[in-house]
């Protein structure tokens, strides 16, 4: 580290992360937040942006300075010195990185099992994925839908099931995805908190017809609403998974 301006390049470092990161964190990436987990997740999402701010500073700092302090004169056309290594600035750039990834690795850790924690009360639906529709089972109110309907405030799980190749379930306002695997059942867990309608979107590519795999997503004001709509449905039909199963069931022949 020898003849580097220390203090010169920190003060570098710091102004040049603030002003990425204010930049970056201007746009609203995400738009509207409807579930208890899109605060977390946003929060998250701009701790890691400031994070990668600060190592994009360092390298840019860095590198400008060496291609203004080292660079080739005019008129010299002999080698450069002989570099046999840093002991502290390899510590530094293992240290640093190492310190940023756990940091990042426990953080989001935490902010998933926070989302992830189990309400007794939470309401199960069976997501069934398939080129290029989705179908929806309610097994504890033991009706069928091709539209999501969920009632607002109440945890869900969604068990995940793909009938073909591997799709993901995703509404962005509840920032929650998930792939669907065929073969296992994955599960998702969403606490909507406005009532409104949605769309869901499968975020896979997943064939010709993925961008129009969408679906209508309606969030019902309140549990009575949605035991309203659930008492019109179909009931789920004989081949489909009856309460407390998770066999897929096609949704076409």
């Amino acid at each position: 580290m020898r003849g580097l301006p220390i203090a010169k390049l920190l003060a570098a470092v710091v102004v040049l992360t603030v002003v990425t990161s204010v930049i970056m964190l201007i746009p609203n990436w995400n738009g509207e937040q409807a579930s208890t987990a899109a605060p977390k997740i946003d929060t998250l999402l701009d701790v890691m942006i400031v994070l990668s701010s600060f190592v994009f500073s360092i390298v840019m700092v860095l590198m400008g300075y060496s291609l203004w302090r080292w660079r080739v004169r005019p008129g010299d056309e002999g080698d450069g010195a002989p570099i046999h290594g840093n002991t502290r600035l390899e510590i530094a750039w293992t240290v640093i990185p190492t310190v940023i990834v756990l940091f990042g690795a426990i953080y989001s850790w935490t902010t998933l099992s926070s989302i992830e924690a189990h309400d007794p009360d939470r309401m199960v639906v069976d997501v069934y994925s398939q080129q290029y529709e989705w179908h929806f089972n309610y097994p504890n109110q033991g009706v069928t839908s091709r539209e999501l309907h969920v009632p607002v405030d109440r945890q869900i799980e969604f068990r995940m099931h793909s009938l073909d190749v591997i799709h993901s379930f995703w509404v962005p306002e509840w920032r929650i995805k998930k792939d669907n695997v065929p073969g296992i059942t994955t599960r998702a867990y969403v606490t909507p908190t406005k009532a409104e309608s949605l769309t869901l979107v499968c975020t896979e590519l997943c064939g010709f017809g993925h961008a129009t795999m969408r679906a209508p997503v309606v969030v019902e004001p309140s549990q009575a609403a949605f035991d309203e709509w659930a008492t019109k449905q179909p009931p789920i039909p004989p081949s489909d998974p009856k309460p407390g199963e998770t066999t897929p069931a096609p949704l076409r022949q």
